[in-house]
């Protein structure tokens, strides 16, 4: 007899078959990993079977094969109208008794064990080809968050079953090779997490950029966490290292507050399950999760890392009425695990222009063409190959002209999002979260967009001239001495921690001090003093720490926390800082602290400067964080 559902705690990675990754995925930790500490909600899938028999006794197998045979993916029009035709048709056909009765049932269990009439569920797909580790389906059928009552269970269910024949489904499972009719559909029905009163957002158990092993790179923002994974917010962004977590010690390296513009929440309208609204100013100035809850996420992510053997992409939520954290999904990360570790690749641009947007790098590519502003998927036919894409925001339905982009640049969204995703997975440079990128590029003009530059990527106006740098490290003869590295960039220090080294030989404080704070020590410290637009400016800086002085130096520590990770454990020699006097001075209220001089090079600076009276103080600011460092 064929199984038509089966409740999640039952399945194991083996019945990926039966449910499709993401459900086989849910199972296997809730089976294997709520002991250790991980904790998934509960639920119930429709099985594979139950799909192929739907699509098979009601004719729509034969009607979709038919259908998708001739058709040629490349043409855009012609997929969007057989998508929206096929998904027609599954929407209108009925679910067969036996499965709207199994799925009944299971609804009606899942709200007994849960005392309540009509619980809350997420329902979401799970292809039985999704999150193989040579494959990323991920993101292209639908997910479904707050479905309340078994009606409206039974038509999303529907829903996801139709999401098989969403037009970037269509074209990616063409593009990869996988037959349409050998790939099924599972509908997993789980337990909300009440995430829009408190927080959810992305993790990955790696750098997403370089590929660096020893962190867990965490991604949150306010509300539901379509908000994240969409692209729709810039989140916050936080970098765990993964030696000192698993020794007991803090293991927070660094912090990014994001915008948090916007969050999904419950709606109360009638026959509105969600709505999005702006998130008041006083939530978006600090940060939307604890560093207790980051690290306790970091922790449950290592052991769904080491239980699957590989890196791993995992999406969290933080149930705002318990304070509990749930992992609602986890499969392998697709693109940097895959990646060589011998082949080095680096750009390298050889000339400057005026910058039109700046944002967060994904990649560390260099790539240049026209740019195409496109607000609306109906203008996607004005894409040409080589074109710069410049959107708001991205889903899977842009995916057919992002294939044929040299670039991508989106207003909103994180390093998580779905640009960032699809950007890594094609090759790419991207350019995401810039705020105004879509106001300040012009439609039709040339530009450069550079990810080789740190964490942030920028937009050139111009071709500017650039190169790329190739070496296979594996060819490279052992060094005859013991050579340490030069890094005083915190962004590019997981990168560079790859290449063959002895450790770092210098790490400079004052360009973590220019880059990562830009503030002078002496504003921070006299903070009262500073006058209101000079306060202001601070305010906007130190946004989501306790205060100015902390700023200063949990920034720094940081810095210099990122940098020595990046090659532990091997030695890093710091020094402290040795701006010169003019270099002080445009700092952010660095004016009225810094003597004018002919000759600032050979002026107030270094050791002269750490025992005068008029900097002890700041210089105490910078042993705070070196020691903050060491004794973490």
């Amino acid at each position: 007899m064929t199984e038509l559902v089966l409740w999640l705690d039952q399945l194991r990675m083996t019945d990926l078959a039966k449910v499709g990754g993401k459900n086989a995925s849910l199972g296997e930790m809730i089976g294997n990993l709520a002991k250790l500490g991980v904790s998934v909600p509960g639920g119930f899938a429709t099985t594979a079977d139950a799909f192929r028999q739907y699509l098979e006794k009601s004719g729509l197998a034969d009607r979709i094969r038919k259908r998708l045979a001739p058709l040629d993916v490349e043409d855009v029009n012609a997929l969007t109208a057989a998508g929206k035709e096929i998904r027609g048709w599954i929407v209108d056909t009925k679910l067969p008794a036996d499965l709207e009765k199994a799925i009944r049932d299971a609804y009606a269990k899942l709200c007994k064990d849960a005392g309540a009439s009509d619980v809350p569920v997420a329902v979401r797909s799970s292809a039985t080809a999704e999150d193989l580790p040579d494959a990323s389906f991920a993101g292209q059928q639908e997910t479904f968050l707050n479905v309340t009552g078994i009606e409206d269970v039974l038509h999303k269910v529907k829903e996801v079953f139709a999401s098989l024949y969403n037009d970037r489904a269509i074209a990616y499972r063409v593009h990869q090779g996988f037959k349409h009719e050998e790939v099924f559909l599972s509908a997993g029905v789980q337990l909300m997490v009440r995430s829009d009163i408190g927080a959810s957002g992305v993790l990955f158990t790696l750098d997403t950029e370089s590929g660096f092993r020893d962190v867990v790179f965490v991604t949150a923002s306010y509300g539901l966490g379509e908000m994240v994974v969409q692209g729709a917010v810039n989140p916050d962004e936080f970098y765990v290292f993964k030696p000192t977590l698993r020794a007991g010690k803090h293991a927070l390296l660094r912090r990014n507050l994001g915008a948090k513009q916007q969050r999904m929440v419950y709606s109360d309208k009638p026959g509105e399950r969600v709505k999005i609204e702006v998130t008041p100013e006083d939530l978006r100035r600090k940060f939307c999760i604890s560093d207790a809850d980051v690290e306790s996420l970091a922790k449950q992510a290592l052991i769904i890392e080491e239980h699957y053997q590989r890196p791993m992409d995992i999406e969290w939520a933080k149930d705002g009425a318990t304070g509990k954290l749930y992992i609602v999904q986890a499969r392998p990360e697709t693109v940097k695990s895959r990646a060589h570790a011998t082949q080095l690749e680096r750009f390298q641009l050889n000339e400057k222009g005026k910058v039109l947007a700046q944002g967060r790098s994904i990649g560390q590519k260099i790539g240049a063409g026209t740019a195409r502003v496109i607000k609306s998927l109906d203008k996607m036919s004005t894409f040409k190959q080589g074109d710069v894409l410049v959107a708001d925001m991205t889903d899977p339905d842009w995916e057919p002209i992002m294939k044929r982009a040299a670039a991508i640049v989106t207003n909103r969204g994180g390093r998580t999002c779905h640009a960032a995703i699809i950007a890594r997975e094609l090759g790419v440079p991207a350019v995401v979260g810039t705020g105004d990128g879509l106001e300040k590029i012009p439609d039709g003009r040339a530009v450069t967009v550079s990810c080789a530059e740190g964490d942030t990527g920028f937009i050139y106006d111009g071709k500017l001239k650039f190169e790329r740098i190739t070496a296979d490290l594996g060819d490279m003869p052992p060094a005859p001495l013991k050579i340490m590295m030069n890094v005083a960039n915190p962004e590019r220090a997981f990168d560079f921690g790859m290449l063959p080294n002895q450790g770092i030989g210098l790490a400079r404080l004052e360009m973590i001090i220019a880059s990562h704070i830009g503030v002078h020590p002496n504003a921070l410290l006299q903070y009262d003093q500073q006058d209101a637009e000079t306060k202001s400016r601070i305010d906007e800086r130190i946004a989501g720490y306790t205060g100015p002085v902390d700023f200063y130096v949990d920034r720094l520590a940081e810095g210099i926390a990122t940098i020595a990770a990046s090659v532990y454990p091997k030695t890093v020699i710091v020094r402290m800082s040795d701006f010169k006097s003019n270099e002080y001075a445009n700092l952010l209220g660095g004016g009225k602290y810094e003597p004018h001089e002919e000759n600032p090079m050979i002026g107030f600076r270094g050791a002269s400067r750490y025992v005068d009276d008029s900097f002890a103080e700041a210089f105490g600011l910078e042993c705070k964080a070196v020691k903050k460092v060491r004794e973490a």
